[in-house]
């Protein structure tokens, strides 16, 4: 490429990542009036309706092989939001508990341009701090969801990227991002600072990611599952050995005591580090056969320590409940499609599934009956990733439509009726001295 063509992209590149205000005020007056949530939508390429017909396999039995047709959403009616405001301004307490009245239609809707399209990817992640970091192709952006602001983080080459996986620490502070090249990047996003590098992990790309603590546990496509401690220089603390094929889905329970882990294999494996050392690390603790398609969504139950809900790909499209003490399944759910993602309510027994083909719609399950309490629709391509807010009540959902949406799903906890529930006091702490 000669130097004109070169300089020509860059000014096109650098023009593409104007600031969302600016890029909004030029053309708040179009007829087009999208939440942008960052500039410049790729273009459609393929009818919808040849794409639903060709069913080929390509990197992996869950995506398709032709590139599927990203049908714009219908425009949507609302600004750029100024903040995403807290739940106690969009619902007033109310005296007495009625059935909760679930909104059919996303809260909102922003333009997620170049978003990759990928079953085994892990490209949305919502923090701590109320920031929801996304990755669209070699770039993460943090919005803001207290005030709305949109800013870029971070740029990778193409020898390195695309960004292949997000995830917070606990902390809201720290973001780890996995590559297409093998390695794993840590950020400050406060100082908007890489900290470090995690190299020699994996021979592949990094397309799952889980924080336990300190401990940040990578999957790869090699289908290894490492532990790496980020506090020490020789990061690499264990390595879990199971998968044969890509691991597309991992989770720690909120003991932080087992790891589950799910492959394009089929598999799932539930690692207990109470059995873990350095002679049996590479052993699982529970070896899960019983789904038949690649199994990425898995959600630990925050009620049942010991419940994990599984979703299977296309070839499979159920729900599974597991009882990971005992490694029993407890129910099986037909869904009817691909499960793209699971997410439990905090505040009820419920849970959100997200789906691909052929409905790309969200069901919110009653649970333990799996009844449906609501079928949303609104994208128009396979539901890839979902993220919860802080506070348990708005979902985020992206899609191969290249949209970003919220949904308030999860209704507003109960803060207000219910006291929460006091720490168990210290011995003697109302006493000032003992004698």
């Amino acid at each position: 490429m000669d130097a004109g063509s070169m300089n020509s992209s860059s000014y096109l590149k650098a023009q593409s990542r104007s600031p969302l205000q600016e890029q909004f005020l030029h053309r708040k007056n179009s007829k087009d009036n999208l939440d942008r949530f960052i500039p410049n939508r790729s273009a459609m390429d393929l009818d919808y309706a040849h794409y639903m017909l060709t069913q080929g396999r390509k990197g992996g039995k869950e995506n398709p092989t032709a590139t599927p047709s990203k049908n714009k959403p219908p425009t949507p009616v609302e600004l750029i939001p100024q903040g995403h405001l807290s739940s106690s301004l969009h619902y007033q307490a109310k005296p007495t508990k009625t059935r909760r009245c679930i909104p059919q239609t996303s809260e909102r809707t922003l333009d997620a341009p170049d978003l990759v399209d990928d079953f085994y990817l892990n490209l949305l992640d919502w923090g701590s701090k109320n920031v929801l970091a996304i990755a669209l192709e070699n770039t993460v952006y943090l919005w803001d969801a207290s005030n709305g602001s949109t800013s870029e983080l971070v740029t990778v080459g193409d020898e390195d990227g695309p960004v292949t996986s997000v995830n917070w620490a606990p902390d809201g502070l720290h973001l780890s991002i996995g590559l297409n090249n093998s390695n794993v990047q840590l950020w400050d996003s406060a100082s908007c600072k890489q900290l470090r590098t995690l190299r020699g992990c994996h021979r592949s790309r990094v397309g799952s990611m889980a924080w336990n603590n300190h401990i940040l546990t990578t999957g790869g496509m090699d289908g290894k599952i490492i532990n790496n401690d980020v506090r020490i220089r020789s990061h690499i603390v264990e390595t879990y050995r199971g998968h044969q094929q890509e691991v597309c889905g991992l989770k720690w329970s909120t003991s932080g005591q087992q790891l589950a882990s799910g492959g394009n294999d089929n598999l799932i494996h539930i690692w207990d580090r109470s059995v873990a050392s350095s002679n049996s690390a590479t052993q699982w603790f529970h070896r899960l056969e019983e789904h038949t398609s690649a199994v990425k969504a898995l959600a630990w139950c925050p009620f049942q320590g010991n419940l994990l809900a599984s979703g299977g790909g296309g070839g499979d499209r159920s729900i599974k409940f597991w009882n990971t003490h005992t490694g029993a399944c407890l129910n099986s759910i037909d869904t009817g499609s691909q499960v793209c993602a699971l997410l439990w309510n905090k505040n009820e027994k419920e849970l959100l599934s997200s789906h691909g083909f052929t409905q790309n719609q969200l069901i919110l399950w009653k649970y333990p009956s799996m009844l449906k309490m609501a079928e949303l629709t609104g994208h128009t391509s396979r539901v890839l990733y979902m993220a919860q807010s802080p506070d348990g009540c708005t979902v985020a959902t992206a899609a191969g439509d290249e949209t970003l949406r919220f949904w308030n799903v999860f209704g507003v906890p109960e803060v207000a009726a219910k006291a929460a529930p006091k720490a168990n006091p210290e011995p003697f702490s109302r006493f000032n001295r003992i004698r």
